[in-house]
């Protein structure tokens, strides 16, 4: 028995070979799960009015004649007060990054109109969504158009607006004819922003854009015309499409061949009909002289050559004005800019001549005279009351006189040079100011030579009467000079070149003026408030001179002063004199010239201490020059966001105490603060620490609660009023260093309430 071997006993295992299959349905199952996750579409709802044309389970979406989607449900929206429909839509997964606020729905189904027919493609597939993918935030509620959208102006092609004053038949794809071709269609159309005007969009194809230049013109090409006379009856229509839809037609004048590009942001004008747009251009002028004119017969003049007519005139409510619609001939379209002058010619008889002799014959007729060519375009207008004076271009010299008073000068006044007529008066009027009357001058070709820099001007109307117990002395220029009015001048030393090409010349009030002993000089101001001719120059109260005149620099950017030193002017024109506007100052900071109240502002003259050479064009002080050693103290620098109201000269104060002053403001450097500089004074030097806070105690605060009442708080009267700028320093130890000169500073609005509480003991400078 004991050769028999001993059993060996092994494990049963739990593993068996059927778990095999329901372990692959597994995998099966879940990569079917993923597949479907995958596929599956993002549900969106879209509102539409009416679920007309729309099929659950059958309506689908088109983006591009490909389906993107599908309708899954619809129902009735009841939420809101205007009741519609839900239509539940599957979207291609794909399309989940275009569903934003900016996309676009519409249902397209077929439509018959006079433009055409469009949804023809329904009747065999079926009413559709189409969609129109934007930009926006995501969102997966949308609310469907009306109607299709008008064509998006990304579309490659020439996009326009055409400005009508009425819209006529044209809708809504109506089409858009070069020479009887459609080129394009009409996207849309709407009212402008001010109701006056009807706004166009029309699209242009792609392969016929470069048709349209600047100068084409647009007009409306619906309907037939028809135009009948005793010569024959003439019909014109554009197309048959045009004559039951409407359309646009456009073309360039011949003389216009070389016209560049159009620019595609400026809009064009869509005219009435062929006629007027190739026959002329239609411009408004409003008129306050229209006695004669006949709408239809009065003729628009350029030169004596009839370049327009008048095609309508209206007379407004106040029966003081009338508007006036012209129709020029195109080839003046470059010439209908700023700057262009109309007026109505008429015959007139004065003492200064004959004008507008011509009228008796042809009747009153409008005058034009064209702008710079290359300005910018203008169609509406004002006309003058009267003829503009002669045209700078016009052979002579132009020059322009100013003068305090008109005297019994008028246009055509002559202008005499020992008695001989050498020009005439153009024009006058009001300066800006209204403080002195501008004359415009021309002096004839043949006697141009005669005006220098050294010519002197005034006014010889009507007669002078000199006595004494010698006898009477009567002086007149020349008859003419006596009813008319006239100018005479002189020219004392020759060669004195002119220094603008327009020279500007004072008006003497009479020849003895003109003739006054001085010398001459120029002081260049910032501004002329207050100053005009005859204000005073004076130095320690006595008067050495006056201004003559008062003129803008040639840059605009300053006013020129031209003034007489009568007294001691071999000492003050010369290097180194200062001269200086004095004015009246009135507040709690600083008052002073109080005379001017009363005398008026005047120039104070400091003369050079020394000689250093002669001069006459000066620049005027800003201000009265400070006295040497004011500036004695503890410069600081504050930093601020802004300035605020503070200004040169506003007190800086220590528990209301002014101990400094504002000296100066400038930008930082990189212009993102603003640095303020103040002036301690050397007594309170001490009290400014590297701890010290300044801030704005300009105007006032103002507290106020329901129990505790109302404060208003202000540092003091002066800073209400001028503004100014406080600071405090703390106590002990947080005190710090004293400020250093020049040492920078932050400058706050307002103060914390512990800043008002610090009262630290600092002994003061002597």
């Amino acid at each position: 028995m004991s050769d028999v071997p001993t059993a060996k006993t092994r494990p049963a295992s739990n593993w068996s070979a059927i778990w095999i299959l329901p372990l692959i349905a597994l995998i099966i199952g879940g990569w079917l799960g993923v597949q479907a996750y995958r596929s599956a579409g993002v549900e969106i709802q879209v509102r539409f009015k009416t679920g007309e044309g729309i099929v659950a389970n059958k309506t689908e979406v088109i983006y591009k004649g490909m389906p993107v989607g599908k309708v899954t449900e619809l129902e009735l929206d009841a939420t809101g007060s205007n009741t519609g429909v839900i239509a539940t839509i599957e979207m291609n997964k794909a399309a989940d990054t275009q569903l934003t606020t900016g996309t676009r729905f519409w249902l397209v189904k077929p439509s018959v109109t006079l433009a055409g027919i469009s949804g023809l493609e329904t009747l065999v597939s079926g009413n559709y969504i189409a969609v129109d993918p934007g930009k926006g935030e995501p969102t997966k509620s949308f609310k469907a158009l009306a109607s299709a959208p008008p064509l998006s102006d990304s579309e490659p092609g020439l996009h326009l607006t055409l400005k009508a004053d009425r819209l006529g038949s044209l809708n809504r794809d109506s089409p858009v004819f070069y020479k009887q071709i459609q080129v394009g269609r009409v996207k849309s159309y709407k009212l402008s922003e001010d109701q006056d005007t009807v706004e166009v969009k029309v699209f242009i194809q792609p392969a016929y854009a470069s048709l349209v230049r600047k100068h084409t013109r647009f007009w409306n090409a619906s309907g037939i015309s028809i135009d009948a006379d005793l010569s024959g009856v003439k019909v014109r229509s554009e197309s048959l499409s045009s004559i039951v839809a409407g359309g646009i037609a456009f073309a360039t004048p011949e003389h216009r061949k070389d016209s560049p590009p159009t620019d595609p942001s400026l809009p064009f004008r869509l005219y009435e009909d062929f006629d007027a747009a190739q026959a002329g251009i239609r411009i408004k002028v409003k008129l306050t002289d229209f006695e004669g004119l006949q709408a239809g017969r009065t003729p628009v003049l350029y030169k004596g050559i009839q370049i327009g007519s008048l095609k309508t005139l209206k007379i407004e409510d106040d029966l003081a004005s009338a508007s006036a619609e012209l129709t020029l001939d195109p080839l003046a379209e470059d010439y209908l800019v700023e700057g262009t002058q109309f007026w109505v010619v008429k015959p007139s008889i004065s003492l200064a001549g004959i004008t507008g002799l011509e009228a008796l014959v042809k009747g009153n007729y409008i005058a034009i005279r064209p702008g710079d060519k290359g300005a910018r375009p203008q169609r509406e207008f004002e006309a003058r009351a009267k003829a503009p004076p002669l045209d700078l271009k016009s052979p002579g010299l132009h020059m322009v006189l100013f003068a305090d008073s008109l005297g019994s000068l008028e246009v055509g006044s002559p202008v005499m040079y020992r008695q001989v007529k050498v020009g005439n008066v153009q024009s006058y009027q009001f300066a800006r100011n209204s403080k002195r009357i501008l004359i415009g001058v021309h002096i004839e070709k043949e006697y141009a030579n005669l005006v220098n820099g050294s010519t002197r001007f005034w006014n010889a109307s009507g007669i002078t009467l000199t006595g004494g117990l010698s006898g009477i002395k009567v002086k007149s220029e020349s008859l003419q000079t006596l009813m008319a009015g006239g100018i005479a001048f002189d020219t004392p030393k020759p060669d004195v070149p002119l220094k603008r090409h327009i020279p500007r010349f004072r008006l003497h009030e009479s020849e003895e003026a003109a003739n006054r002993a001085g010398t001459l000089i120029t002081i260049r101001v910032e501004r002329a408030d207050g100053l005009k001719p005859g204000t005073p120059i004076r130095f320690r109260g006595l008067e050495v001179g006056s201004i003559e005149s008062t003129d803008l620099t040639d840059d605009l950017q300053a006013v020129l002063l031209r003034a007489r030193i009568n007294e001691a002017a071999d000492r003050i024109t010369r290097v180194g004199t200062q001269f200086w506007v004095v004015k009246p100052a009135l507040g709690l900071v600083k008052t002073e010239n109080l005379d001017t109240l009363i005398g008026g502002q005047y120039i104070e003259v400091q003369p050079a201490a020394r000689s250093q050479g002669s001069q006459r064009d000066f620049i005027a002080l800003a201000e009265a020059p400070e006295v040497k050693g004011q500036e004695i103290g503890l410069p600081i620098t504050l930093s601020a966001p802004r300035r605020g109201s503070i200004k040169p000269g506003v007190p800086v104060t220590y528990r209301e105490v002014a101990v400094g002053k504002v000296t100066g403001f400038e930008l930082g450097q990189n212009a993102d603060r603003v640095l303020i500089h103040i002036l301690i004074e050397p007594r309170y030097a001490g009290l400014v620490r590297g701890s010290s806070r300044f801030w704005n105690s300009s105007g006032f605060g103002f507290d106020w609660g329901l129990f505790k009442g109302a404060t208003v708080r202000t540092e003091s009267l002066e800073t209400l009023i001028d503004g100014g700028i406080a600071f405090a320093t703390p106590e002990g130890e947080q005190m710090g260093n004293p400020a250093r000169p020049k040492q920078t500073f932050a400058l706050f609005d307002k103060p914390d309430d512990v800043w008002l509480q610090w009262a630290p003991k600092i002994q003061l400078g002597k």
